[in-house]
């Protein structure tokens, strides 16, 4: 009996420690097994693994990728203009040895506070260093990306690589926001004036060049029409010239009509004259010949 007993014992103390020293490692975590603190083996396949019952213990870190909010914090651009930043960021431990290292005992919380610590302050030096419409606008992603960058180097030191950062929200804070409206509606009216001033000259300018194109353009025209109107009263003059040359009867007859048909408008004018006057010398000549060699005078006219 005492027999039995003594090896039902020893079979239960040795199924206790064989359980005791088997453990599983999951897909999604890695395992460090510590004796009195110490590192002894590192377990990052999944599976089962072995230690030695009360003396050694495991430690399990989550292997995959984790996100961390950062707290809103207040950082001034170069143009100091205070702004509100809201980001976050995933990360990953990928050297489990070092990441225990780093933080003890702490573990995944004491390393957040860590990753919170460098992030804002890669936050504060990066934003810090760039205006706040640079902050504002698309370069956001590049920023984003040399925070990112400047954390990674940091961070690596803790066994953690910092795989993204993310800018979520970035706003002015609440005690600046009427005061920064109003310095923007400042400068958008004061653009705005300095737009319609500018718009303002441009079209007198535009005003100015018309008008001086105008007068040259009629001055042009005119002299031009001078210049035809003077060769054409020579031509004229030579036409008549040459006609009075070639036949002077037939020159005088032709300026008698042409003075008829001036004289003899149609209308309410009204000539007076005497039937032996110069101005009929054709009228009342013998078959139309002139009755005098003498040119026609130019009659008087009387209303």
């Amino acid at each position: 009996m005492n027999r039995t007993a003594i090896f039902l014992g020893v079979a239960v103390v040795a199924i206790v420690g064989l359980l005791s020293s088997v453990f599983i490692v999951d897909e999604r975590e890695k395992a460090l097994v510590l004796q009195f603190g110490q590192i002894k083996s590192v377990k990052e396949e999944p599976g089962l693994a072995f230690k030695i019952p009360l003396i050694q213990e495991v430690v399990r870190y989550d292997d995959r990728i984790l996100s961390r909010d950062i707290d809103p914090i207040e950082i001034t651009p170069l143009d100091d203009r205070r702004l509100v930043v809201d980001a976050f960021a995933r990360y990953r431990i990928t050297n489990v040895v070092q990441f225990r290292q780093a933080v003890g005992v702490g573990g995944t919380a004491s390393a957040e506070a860590r990753i919170d610590l460098i992030l804002r302050s890669r936050l504060r030096e990066v934003l810090g260093s760039v205006s706040s419409d640079s902050i504002l606008s698309v370069d956001r992603a590049a920023l984003a990306t040399r925070i990112r960058d400047s954390a990674r180097n940091e961070a690596a030191g803790l066994g953690v690589e910092i795989i993204d950062v993310r800018l979520i929200r970035t706003d002015l804070p609440e005690q600046n926001l009427e005061a920064t409206f109003a310095r923007m509606r400042a400068e958008r009216e004061r653009e705005a004036a300095d737009e319609i001033a500018r718009g303002n000259e441009a079209a007198q300018r535009v005003r100015a060049q018309a008008d001086r194109t105008v007068v040259e353009t009629v001055s042009d025209a005119r002299r031009q029409a001078e210049i035809i109107r003077g060769e054409a009263d020579a031509l004229r003059s030579a036409i008549y010239a040459e006609a009075f040359g070639t036949d002077p009867g037939f020159f005088e007859f032709y300026r008698s009509l042409s003075a008829y048909t001036t004289a003899l408008q149609p209308g309410t004018s009204t000539l007076v004259l005497s039937p032996d006057s110069e101005f009929f010398t054709f009228l009342n000549g013998s078959g139309g010949a002139p009755a005098a060699a003498a040119s026609v005078p130019a009659p008087a006219a009387a209303d």
